[in-house]
């Protein structure tokens, strides 16, 4: 699968359907096992990638629309394990990924492949991608290795684990930022205040969401909002303009990822609550 997915507007926000949200907004089948899927986006160029091996390696190839021989010509990637554990190979040299790691794969590297360590209970690799200026070298940060932070209270339903695994203090990139947040028991709420980064698009993968559960994604402008049912593996496209927050049924985790202007994570325009409609 390859789909493209072209800019939007707020102003086209208040007369779309909870349909025209969902086709515009989220994308539910990014992880189909035994294939590799591709979403190419508009937003600061950015593709994201959906990688399910089971019994055979799957190859990330190049799509027509970034006019590369290989996907990583001019491009770099983050890729982030939401499922069993797993392996990509790059260049010949291969990642052992358990869930939750993060590999980094910078400009230049030719040959992707992903496998699943068991076929029954494949790995499920989320790669972010975005145009790349320059080389930086390869890295695999190991769950929870990076930089963490510890967000919120369970006052609030809030309270959270989030890793920096790709940042400007951290692992390097021409643009990608990327991490994983985690939601700990008893707490739904993420990123409540809200808040806009002008300069960067974010995307958000959730996962650890039971099969009978669901996370309430917020979106549109402060003062525009709209919201999203979003199931397990469904990746959500936030452009610049957008809150992006969430409340789940129970407790979930979710991948989330950005490319734009900067690097800088706290680079953002805070929304209080009581400003939001």
């Amino acid at each position: 699968m390859n789909a493209v997915y072209g800019p939007t507007s707020p102003d086209q926000i208040p007369a779309s359907t909870q349909q025209d949200l969902r086709d515009r907004y989220l994308v539910e089948d990014l992880f189909e096992p035994g294939s590799v899927r591709t979403v190419v986006t508009h937003y600061d160029r950015v593709v994201a990638v959906g990688a399910v091996p089971t019994d055979a390696p799957l190859a990330l190839e190049a799509v027509p629309e970034i006019r590369s021989e290989q996907f990583l010509d001019h491009r770099e990637i983050g890729i982030v394990n939401i499922g069993a554990a797993g392996t990509v190979v790059a260049d010949g040299e291969r990642h052992t990924m358990a869930t939750g790691a993060c590999l980094y794969l910078g400009r230049g590297v030719r040959d992707v492949s992903f496998e699943s360590d068991d076929a029954a209970t494949p790995a499920r690799f989320y790669g972010f991608s975005a145009p790349a200026h320059t080389t930086y070298p390869t890295a695999l940060v190991e769950p929870g290795q990076g930089t963490v932070r510890e967000l919120g209270d369970p006052l609030t339903s809030n309270r959270r684990t989030l890793n920096q695994y790709i940042h400007e203090n951290g692992v390097r990139s021409c643009q990608v930022v990327m991490g994983v947040t985690q939601l700990h028991p008893g707490s739904m709420w993420n990123t409540m205040p809200s808040h806009t980064h002008d300069r960067r698009t974010e995307f958000y993968v959730y996962f650890d969401v039971d099969a009978d559960a669901r996370v309430v994604h917020l979106m549109g402008q402060p003062q525009e909002t709209r919201h999203l049912i979003v199931g397990d593996g469904g990746l959500v496209l936030s452009p610049s303009w957008s809150i992006h927050s969430g409340v789940g049924t129970s407790n979930y985790s979710f991948v989330w990822a950005m490319a734009g202007e900067n690097q800088s994570f706290d680079d953002m325009d805070g929304v209080a609550i009581v400003d939001m409609r």
